[in-house]
């Protein structure tokens, strides 16, 4: 009976370390965990801001203090390194359409629907780099239904608009590097044509090679209301002749 007794106690107390054992094991392997794990190895240090994709081993995070933010995919096994000053924006997804937008050096778009998603809700982080200049999370997919950490599609389209405003202060932070305005050249102005009569006037002018008026001309003869004037007194070369 001793015996019994102690092999049942035995069994009892393996049970409760398999049982131990097994959700250490799970706890350690949950995918958000994974992920953020690979994310802090990107990162080099903590994550500050984390948002995870469940159901597809995605993720993103943010490191304030060294001012970086890295993607990460297939559970944190490989990723990518921004600098803040590369993330360009984020716009949340609902069936195809952009319904959402926070981009820097623009006024944040707010999402206007709570619910209603058919077919995908997704964020998606926009960086300047040519070589992937964008990273998508699928937060709820039709596929994800019965699944046990699975987020409702009202619930993952109310995190993406937590997640623009979040971007939006992210971007308004001192120090964030802002877009500089386009810069417009303006046109160089056209010279306004000159009258056709003053056009063939300089041109009569260039012709001749002679100044647009002669002086002597001019005192050949007087105006007719002087005439009498002329008449009544003589010239000087007339005067000097007498």
């Amino acid at each position: 009976m001793n015996e019994i007794t102690r092999l049942l106690a035995l069994l009892g107390v393996a049970g409760i370390l398999v049982t131990v054992l097994a959700g250490i094991g799970r706890w350690w392997n949950d995918e958000g965990r994974q992920v953020r794990r690979g994310l802090r190895v990107i990162l080099g240090g903590d994550t500050h801001g984390l948002l995870v994709a469940r159901g597809r081993g995605k993720g993103v995070g943010f490191n304030f203090s060294s001012s970086q933010v890295a993607v990460a995919w297939d559970r944190g096994q490989w990723g990518l390194l921004y600098g803040l000053d590369e993330l360009e924006g984020a716009e949340a997804i609902v069936d195809g359409q952009v319904v959402g937008r926070a981009r820097r050096g623009e006024a944040r778009r707010a999402i206007d629907i709570l619910g209603g998603a058919e077919t995908r809700v997704a964020m998606r982080f926009i960086f300047n780099d040519p070589g992937h200049p964008d990273f998508i999370l699928d937060l709820w997919l039709p596929d994800d239904e019965g699944r046990r950490d699975e987020l409702p599609p009202d619930e993952a389209i109310a995190e993406c608009n937590r997640w623009l405003q979040r971007i939006e202060s992210l971007f308004k932070r001192p120090g964030q590097p802002l877009r500089p305005a386009p810069s417009v050249t303006p046109p160089p102005a056209a010279a306004e044509p000159a009258p056709p009569q003053l056009e063939a006037g300089r041109a009569a002018h260039r012709d001749a090679d002679v100044p647009p008026w002669d002086p002597e001309a001019e005192a050949e003869e007087p105006p007719p209301l002087f005439r009498h004037l002329e008449a009544d007194h003589p010239s000087d070369d007339e005067e000097d002749a007498a």
